[in-house]
C-alpha cells in the first residue's frame, strides 16, 4: 500500500504540475552516482541555484525485493538531497518519493535506476503557487454569536458547528421544556428558506463520567422528531451523539455555567446550497 501511493503521488505530480525535470541514473545496486553523473548534477546545481526544487523521486530496476528496492531507492533520492541541500532552493513541502521497482517504466534496467529532480525555474517563481494548484485560503468567517440562527446558517460554510442556544431538557430525559420552542421554529424556519440545507443534529451532556443512557443521542434525535414531524425530509437531518466526549469545559465542571455549556445541542452544516 505504501509503494502504491507512493507512485499515485508520482503519477499525480505528472500530470499536474507543469515543472521542469532533471534526471540522475545510478549504477546497478549502487545509491551514489558514478563520476559522470556526479559531474552533471553539480552542472546542474551551478545552473539551477535560483530554481526551486518540488520533489525528488527515486526508483530501481525490478531485480530483488521489493523492499531492498524501496530501500535502495529512498537511498538514491538522499544522496540527491544531500549534494543539493543548501545550494538551491527547496520548497518548504518538498516531497521524497520511494517508488522502489514500481518506478520501472523502461524496457532498458539501465533507465530505471534513477533519480528525479522536479524544479521551478527562477522565471516560473512569480507564479509558483498557479503551477502547483495552490489556492489562496478563504479568509475566515466569523459567525457573531448574537446574529440570528437564520444569519449564523447564511454565514456558516459547510463543516461549520452552531450551538442551538435556549435548548433545554426536563432533568435525565429527551424531553424539551418549553423554553425551547423558540429556537426549535427558528430552526424549522431555516430548514424551510433553505431546501438544500443538510445538517446534523449533535448532543453533548455534562456532569457525568460516561452516557451510558445514551441521552445525548435521544435528545438529538428529539430535535429530529420535530423537524421530520413539521415537514422536513428525513434525510435532511441527521443526528449523533457525543455524549462528554467534545466538552467545553473539563469535567467535572467547576461552576453551573460550565455545565451549562458541555450540556448543549449544535448543528453541523453538512451541505448548503
Amino acid at each position: 500500500m505504501k509503494y502504491f501511493f507512493s507512485y499515485i503521488v508520482f503519477v499525480l505530480f505528472q500530470m499536474t504540475l507543469a515543472q521542469e525535470q532533471a534526471v540522475f541514473y545510478f549504477d546497478n545496486n549502487k545509491f551514489e552516482l558514478n563520476k559522470t553523473e556526479a559531474a552533471k548534477l553539480q552542472k546542474w546545481i551551478v545552473e539551477n541555484a535560483t530554481s526551486k526544487i518540488l520533489s525528488i523521486t527515486g526508483s530501481t530496476d525490478e531485480v530483488g525485493t521489493s523492499g531492498y528496492n524501496d530501500t535502495l531507492s529512498q537511498k538514491r533520492v538522499s544522496h540527491i538531497f544531500n549534494q543539493i541541500k543548501g545550494k538551491v532552493n527547496i520548497r518548504p513541502d518538498f516531497k521524497s518519493i520511494s517508488l522502489g521497482e514500481k518506478g520501472a517504466t523502461s524496457t532498458n534496467k539501465a533507465e530505471n535506476r534513477k533519480a528525479i529532480i522536479h524544479y521551478l525555474l527562477e522565471k516560473d517563481l512569480d507564479k509558483e503557487d498557479e503551477v502547483l494548484g495552490i489556492k489562496e485560503a478563504e479568509p475566515e468567517v466569523i459567525i457573531p454569536d448574537d446574529a440570528p440562527l437564520a444569519e449564523k446558517v447564511k454565514l456558516a460554510k459547510v463543516g461549520t458547528k452552531i450551538t442551538l442556544k435556549n435548548i433545554t431538557f426536563y432533568q435525565n430525559t429527551f424531553a424539551t421544556m418549553p423554553e425551547s420552542q423558540g429556537t426549535l421554529y427558528d430552526l424549522l424556519f431555516v430548514m424551510q428558506n433553505n431546501p438544500e440545507l443538510i445538517i446534523e443534529i449533535q448532543g453533548h451532556i455534562c456532569c457525568i463520567d460516561k452516557d451510558y443512557r445514551n441521552l445525548s443521542t435521544d435528545r438529538a434525535k428529539q430535535i429530529k422528531r420535530f423537524l421530520v414531524y413539521n415537514g422536513i425530509q428525513d434525510y435532511r437531518v441527521k443526528t449523533k451523539g457525543f455524549g462528554i466526549s467534545q466538552p467545553i469545559y473539563p469535567i467535572p465542571e467547576a461552576t453551573p455555567e460550565q455545565a451549562a455549556a458541555n450540556r448543549r445541542v449544535e448543528i453541523e452544516i453538512l451541505s448548503k446550497k
